[in-house]
């Protein structure tokens, strides 16, 4: 299955020939929630819907001050079983030409089917064998801006993309905004975070500012960091499920296309994602050193699809997140 992987990769032109390692693997759903502890640090009741991955440790505080992650849960909805960071995204939905919303859901990804939804996640340590410094506890990011609704202004985060997936092979084609047309097989979230770090802050007041992406081309071809502190590239796959809605018939009438994210924004460009790390001890450095390839690496510890699947948490704000008869944006 590796080598099978590799090769898929390969041929979609997300390996080059200089890439020695990555991590990529697979992690369920773990709540479907409005809270964000990242943005809105003790806030029950967000001001958009949330999709979340990782650890059980996920509250509304999260302070990394008090809170040890990987000591807090109990369990993780990722493969590698010292994985309890916490990885999270918008909601999709589908708006329809009635009026009506309803919760587009999500789908394991290629040779991950069996994943109850959720995200693939890829840790790539480099792709001209340089040596980087894996996150440390209390490591917290954001990429990517929830206001921004213009083609111009998502160019500053040009590695945040879609694919309408052909087929699940699909690799090819990423737009900034979303697909226009029906997608045979889903449209995929596409999520690639900044690879440079100050190496002195964990976090910054708008969680960014801390990071940065290369200064000129990109992680992918061995753009250079402003400083000496090359970090993994974080970089997350979320399949949306659209097939069920791609019947034009219920898309709006005005032709526009019919998918919204839970905070409002229909063209696509406000892609945005978070992150919290919670690796066990330095299992991720270990990682990252010894050039573990794929699903599986034998310094990590590893856990079935199946378990991963069985951890989750109850939602603390009660209500519907299926769908509803006005705006999803709060």
């Amino acid at each position: 299955m590796l080598f099978r992987w590799s090769s898929v990769l390969a041929s979609a032109g997300l390996l080059w020939p200089s890439a020695s390692a990555l991590l990529r693997f697979s992690c369920s759903q773990l709540v479907v929630e409005r809270l964000d502890p990242l943005v809105n640090p003790g806030v029950v009741g967000s001001p958009h819907l949330h999709q979340v991955i990782g650890g059980n440790a996920f509250n509304a505080s999260m302070d990394p001050k008090t809170l040890n992650i990987p000591e807090a849960a109990t369990c993780t909805t990722c493969t590698f079983a010292e994985d309890f960071s916490n990885y999270w995204t918008a909601v999709m939905f589908f708006r329809a030409r009635n009026g009506t919303y309803k919760r587009v859901q999500q789908k394991g990804n290629v040779y991950f089917e069996e994943s109850n939804g959720g995200m693939t996640v890829y840790y790539i340590p480099s792709y001209n064998n340089t040596k980087v410094t894996a996150f440390k506890p209390g490591f917290r990011m954001i990429t990517g801006d929830p206001t921004i609704r213009t083609r111009e202004e998502a160019k500053r985060y040009r590695q945040l993309t879609y694919t309408c997936l052909q087929d699940p092979m699909t690799r090819t084609g990423e737009t900034l905004d979303m697909p226009t047309k029906p997608c045979p097989a889903g449209i995929m979230a596409n999520l690639r975070f900044p690879t440079c770090w100050d190496g002195v802050n964990l976090d910054s007041p708008d969680h960014a500012s801390h990071v940065s992406y290369p200064e000129s081309g990109t992680f992918e071809e061995g753009g250079p960091c402003p400083a000496s502190h090359p970090i993994p590239q974080l970089f997350y796959e979320i399949v949306w499920d659209t097939t069920p809605f791609n019947d034009k018939s219920l898309w709006p009438e005005d032709g526009s296309q019919p998918f919204v994210w839970s905070y409002g924004d229909a063209t696509g460009f406000g892609n945005h994602g978070d992150y919290m790390f919670g690796w066990k001890g330095n299992a991720l450095q270990i990682a990252m050193d010894t050039n573990c390839n794929g699903f599986r690496c034998p310094e990590l510890g590893y856990q079935e699809i199946k378990k991963g699947n069985q951890c989750t948490k109850k939602r603390v704000v009660d209500e519907d997140i299926d769908g509803c008869k006005y705006a999803v944006m709060s």
